[in-house]
């Protein structure tokens, strides 16, 4: 067993890596921040995936969130304080887009095991694998209009568009909704819905389905599917500077955490 780790404050965070036979385990490891991503874990999970892309033994990578209460929970929004225009939202959505890109390009299948919460960028890291498996009780969702009034980029968009379909986008992004994994169940974006218990047996029983299959087959199914998925996506970035320009940004992030509600005025 080989392992990745990212030596930084523990409070900023890390994406671990452990590369097990033929497959590699990604951890986001911050629990104490519902695994809150920070700008270094975004960096880490970059440099994880070049590791496994050279690794090639590595047959499938599972992605989890440590300490059992949430996969990834966005990213961290003390970050946002630092914003002081639309081109802070510009360059981060820009580079979001390039993190998830950079995911949905590896070259091994991929599966997030989703436990808690899988909200905003930690959403978009589960959406862009090729499984789910969650427990009981997970929820999902992208709750912008009623705690940051930010917004997302068209690709990441896309994305949960082509997974999810229109009506659950339109529902976790205009009206907030957090839908479980029971709700998401009948839809085919999970590919199991067990309890926590049962997690680690469901995930073994996917690597094993995975390795049995030809792997040049897999490798270029995938590669195929994401070209058909690569259509050239409108650049919104004026929408992104409006978005994140605006007082209502401010006064959510200022007022995310402290119980009140943001008091929206829609500039």
């Amino acid at each position: 067993m080989s392992t990745l780790s990212a030596k930084q404050d523990a409070a900023a965070g890390q994406v671990r890596l452990a590369i097990d036979g033929d497959v590699a385990f990604i951890v986001f490891d911050r629990p104490q921040a519902r695994n809150a991503m920070t700008w270094q874990m975004y960096r880490d999970l970059g440099a994880a995936i070049e590791q496994i892309d050279a690794t090639p033994a590595v047959r499938i990578a599972v992605l989890r969130g440590a300490g059992g209460q949430a996969f990834v929970a966005g990213t961290d929004i003390a970050q946002f304080r630092d914003f002081s225009s639309g081109e802070d939202g510009v360059e981060y959505e820009h580079g979001i887009d390039q993190c998830i890109a950079r995911l949905d390009r590896i070259t091994v299948p991929t599966l997030a095991v989703v436990e808690g919460w899988a909200v905003g960028g930690g959403l978009a890291i589960a959406n862009s694998c090729d499984f789910r498996i969650a427990a009981t009780g997970a929820r999902f969702g992208v709750p912008i209009a009623r705690t940051l009034g930010n917004c997302l980029s068209a690709a990441n968009l896309g994305r949960l568009e082509r997974t999810l379909g229109i009506s659950w986008v339109k529902r976790m992004t205009l009206l907030a909704e957090m839908p479980t994994a029971e709700d998401l169940a009948a839809t085919g974006y999970l590919q199991a819905v067990v309890p926590p218990e049962e997690l680690d047996g469901s995930v073994a029983k996917l690597c094993k389905r995975i390795r049995e299959h030809a792997p040049i087959t897999i490798d270029v199914t995938r590669e195929t599917l994401r070209r058909l998925g690569g259509d050239a996506v409108p650049d919104i970035s004026d929408l992104i500077r409006r978005c994140y320009g605006s007082e209502d940004f401010h006064r959510g992030v200022a007022a995310f955490g402290t119980g009140a509600p943001a008091r929206w005025e829609g500039k």
